[in-house]
């Protein structure tokens, strides 16, 4: 419970402000509201919205939120992440819609405008269909249906005059809510409606029991005076071929948006907006109750700093201030729009047959992760989008993909990925599963019928159109997807590529489906995706998959605190292999088997470090799985690059619930080993090793060619002594993965027996390391039975605070010891004993050879009045040590 709580009260809870400041004319109503389920009211909107109907009886509510997490919040339910709480919670299939159907209300001060002025009303997204009235009166003439479609109502003549309001909405469920028959998105009914499919279940979930019912993101009170300025349009255009350093020729950038005039009276005035310190301008006439969108000029800006994805060069964004001047004189309305000046290319890539994608004229080797969401329950905050999309960056991944059974994720979403470098491929609501790509006994309808799934097809394009309008601006939306592993019925798909992206947007290639043959020519059979399960290490490197693969997975199971966190004592029990002919070919205890660990297990692959005495053990042990894995996936396709493959998108490296399959951090932002393999071999100039030819090489995933590097290469054995296994001038290409020497006769020699460790570094002129990979190999037998024998390691540690929320981390291991080897260095909260979440580590399970040392860096935000943080340190052949943080360190006890 305790872990749940503070994860709640850090990144979940509404702010106890009932008006946050959005901008200068506009406030959210986050807070202060209440609900009640229908069949407690008897009462009509008209009564209801009243601001003298008394709410007295009402249950606090969460807004933005669902009926779920406003019962979680009031103790009605148990956490539906924890253990097997989640069966403990009637299923709407079996109570029916109206259990699930709630009132929400919400009290609020707004003075009634002023001659020419304007108050509009924003809900941002309600799941599924909603009636909305305020102080008496119904704002929406028909019932509004779709979870992605935004509502928008001038509340200017509804307004209390004494400035006491009564917004009151009700939320009905999704029809159907489908049956959570254990298919994937259950029996497949869920699809019918423009709304999310995970929620009635899917392989690594189970079933959202509300099927997050409720008003779920932003409601937003706006000002204005005469003229509300709407959905503002930025493109920029960035010809030729760039690099990030230097001199740059003029980027191109072109602004529109759309003017609503909702008065009787004809408006003249001028739309202008502030990019870099210069302004453009147009004047403009507006006939009365109309919307007319309206175009300004070009603007050429000289010399601009460019946006890049991670890796390639820096995000840089600027600030542009759009404004509508009533006569030219008076301010209406104004947006502020955060620009990159980037523009994204498309390339076929013949010798790969898969899209290259570019950037500024330069080609990005994709690099990226499947994403779900942020959370099943839709308890988004900027605080959490932040702390996720950096964990990709530190993952040194480049690009995001938000699956197409979940939603177009949230602006804040968008704001963290242009902040880090990540690029997004955006699905629409489509999957293969659902959407009729098989056959599949477990769904109500057959295949002809779910094709034509959802079915109101001019919802789900007024959605879209209306979704692309939202998050268009953002320089990290690289791509627009119409669904997962399947293209949307005809209809949907010849308005979303014919008309409404081209109208709409015009500047992102439009994917038909997720591993379509214009992405990924499938010339090897099968989906097209995969595989999801771990595999051997060498498959990564000698097995050629489909050329820019957009799903390919394996393990991600945290270590035993993380563990701890969801799972019940009498649970945590290790799995147990019973050998390749049994399926499942792992005994696994039911608790893990609901949170859908069975099926993308460790199978044999923790063996040969020793069957597992215990979870503690088997936790550790996958670690170094989870790290090896994750490392040869990426070195693999990177090794490749140009030849095989143009990119590779992981399935998947994060899960909205308590899930054990794939993910580099848990729900709780623990990190495992996975994200530190991952960072280790995604690195932007890296050097690695091919466990099938034993080829020493590296990877350039940069523009420029790289010179007077010293490639280093070192062998220890298990008592720590080491043996050189030659060193070397190299020089690399730009965006060029290129093989140097090979080590196979060497390495056969000293591991035959227990194994060897495999130190592999790029160092500058001045001997800084470049690039450091540390390798574990295993005996002729394919055991790694010489880290069993390890001597322990005493390592001295020092940790002090380098800045406000910032504390370095030295290891040193003394020449006389063996490899200290695979450390988890831990940030910890002395009170609780417990890891402070979210941390961010510059490395992690790290190994630091005899003689030698290692410093990382973590980040963190200190909460106010809390204790200075400790260190733990636990590795293979560490003892778990404890190091207090200071201005000075000392060593560690």
């Amino acid at each position: 419970m305790k872990y749940r709580l503070q994860f709640l009260l850090s990144f979940i809870l509404c702010t106890l402000l009932s008006h946050t400041l959005l901008a200068q004319n506009q406030y959210e109503l986050n807070a202060g509201w209440k609900s009640r389920p229908i069949s407690d009211i008897k009462e009509k909107g008209e009564v209801i919205s009243t601001p003298s109907y008394s709410t007295a009886g009402w249950a606090a509510a969460v807004v933005p939120g669902t009926v779920l997490t406003t019962q979680l919040q009031n103790k009605q339910i148990p956490d539906p992440f924890y253990g097997m709480n989640n069966e403990r919670i009637p299923d709407i299939y079996d109570t029916g819609r109206e259990y699930y159907t709630y009132w929400f209300a919400k009290d609020f001060q707004e003075s009634a405008p002023q001659k020419g002025e304007q108050v509009w009303l924003h809900l941002r997204g309600v799941n599924y269909s909603s009636d909305v009235y305020l102080n008496g009166q119904r704002l929406n003439e028909k019932t509004h249906h779709g979870m992605f479609l935004r509502q928008t109502y001038n509340i200017t003549p509804y307004l209390a005059k004494d400035g006491n309001n009564r917004l009151a909405v009700i939320v009905y469920p999704p029809d159907p809510v489908g049956k959570p028959n254990g298919g994937q998105g259950g029996d497949g009914t869920i699809a019918k409606n423009v709304t999310h499919q995970y929620v009635a279940g899917w392989d690594w979930i189970q079933p959202i029991r509300d099927r997050n019912t409720g008003i779920w993101d932003k409601v937003i009170i706006e000002k204005t005076r005469q003229v509300n300025l709407k959905n503002p349009h930025v493109v920029t255009r960035v010809p030729g071929k760039r690099k990030p350093e230097g001199p740059q020729q003029p980027a191109t950038v072109k602004v529109s948006a759309e003017l609503e005039n909702p008065t009787s009276e004809k408006i003249r005035g001028v739309l202008r907006y502030t990019l870099d310190g210069q302004t453009v301008s147009k004047k403009v006439t507006l006939a009365a109750n109309s919307t007319q969108k309206v175009a300004l000029d070009d603007f050429v800006l000289q010399n601009p700093k460019l946006w890049w994805p991670h890796m390639y060069g820096p995000q840089n964004l600027y600030q542009l201030k759009l404004q509508f001047l009533v006569n030219g004189k008076t301010v209406s309305d104004e947006e502020n729009v955060q620009v990159g000046l980037r523009e994204i290319q498309t390339v076929w890539n013949e010798r790969t047959r898969s899209m290259q994608i570019d950037v500024n004229g330069q080609p990005i080797f994709i690099k990226g992760g499947n994403w779900i969401i942020s959370d099943a329950m839709l308890r988004f905050t900027d605080a959490r989008y932040d702390a996720e999309v950096r964990y990709h960056r530190d993952m040194n991944l480049n690009l995001i993909r938000i699956w197409g059974g979940a939603l177009v994720e949230r602006p804040e979403f968008y704001e963290a990925c242009d902040k880090y470098g990540l690029l997004v491929i955006q699905d629409f609501w489509m999957t293969g599963d659902a959407n009729g790509r098989w056959v599949d006994p477990l769904k109500a309808d057959d295949q002809w019928t779910r094709r034509k799934y959802p079915d109101d097809h001019g919802l789900f394009l007024r959605s879209a159109a209306d979704q692309v309008k939202m998050i268009r601006n953002y320089p990290s939306l690289a791509m627009w997807c119409g669904g997962n592993e399947i293209t949307p019925p005809a209809g949907i798909l010849n308005a979303l590529q014919d008309s409404i992206l081209p109208e709409l947007d015009g500047t992102r290639w439009f994917i038909p489906y997720s591993n379509a043959d214009s992405m990924s020519f499938n010339t090897i059979g099968g989906n097209g995706d995969g595989p999801y399960t771990i595999q051997p290490i060498s498959q990564f490197w000698a097995y050629r998959t489909w050329p820019f693969n957009s799903e390919v997975g394996s393990v991600g199971v945290g270590d035993l605190e993380s563990l701890e966190r969801f799972i019940p004592k009498e649970n945590l029990v290790a799995p147990q292999y019973l050998g390749k002919d049994h399926k499942p070919s792992e005994k696994v205890d039911s608790v893990w088997t609901y949170h859908t660990y069975t099926g993308v297990g460790y199978e044999q692959h923790i063996l040969p470090y020793g069957a597992p005495t215990d979870i503690k053990d088997f936790t550790r042990k996958a670690q170094l799985v989870n790290y090896d894995q994750y490392r040869a996936l990426m070195e693999g396709f990177s090794s490749h690059m140009w030849d095989w493959y143009t990119g590779t998108i992981i399935w998947k490296t994060q899960n909205p619930w308590t899930s054990m399959r794939g993910q580099m951090y848990d729900y709780y932002l623990d990190p495992n080993a996975a994200l530190f393999g991952l960072r280790n071999g995604g690195e932007p100039l890296h050097v690695m090793f091919d466990p099938v030819d034993s080829m020493v090489m590296a990877v350039n995933n940069s523009f420029e060619m790289k010179r007077d590097m010293m490639l280093v290469a070192t062998a220890y054995d298990m008592a720590g002594k080491s043996t050189s296994l030659g060193q070397l001038i190299v020089e690399i290409n730009p965006s060029t993965a290129k093989k140097y020497f090979p080590l196979k006769g060497n390495l056969r020699r000293l591991g035959s027996d227990k194994g060897v460790f495999l130190s592999l570094r790029l160092l500058d002129l001045d001997q800084n390391v470049i690039s450091n990979n540390f390798y574990w190999l295993p005996n002729a037998a394919g055991n790694y039975t010489g880290l069993n024998e390890l001597a322990q390691a005493k390592v001295q540690v020092e940790a002090k605070q380098i800045g406000a929320g910032k504390v370095e981390v030295t290891l040193s291991n003394p020449a006389t010891n063996t490899v200290a080897f695979f450390n988890r260095v831990s940030l910890v909260d002395p009170k609780t004993d417990e890891r402070i979440l979210p941390a961010f580590y510059s490395d992690n399970y790290i190994s630091v050879p005899p003689g030698e040392k290692q410093t990382i860096t973590i980040e963190y935000t200190p909460a106010d009045g809390a204790a200075t943080p400790v260190i733990t340190v636990e590795g293979w052949n560490v003892e778990k040590l404890t190091q207090p943080v200071t201005t000075t360190g000392s060593a560690g006890r």
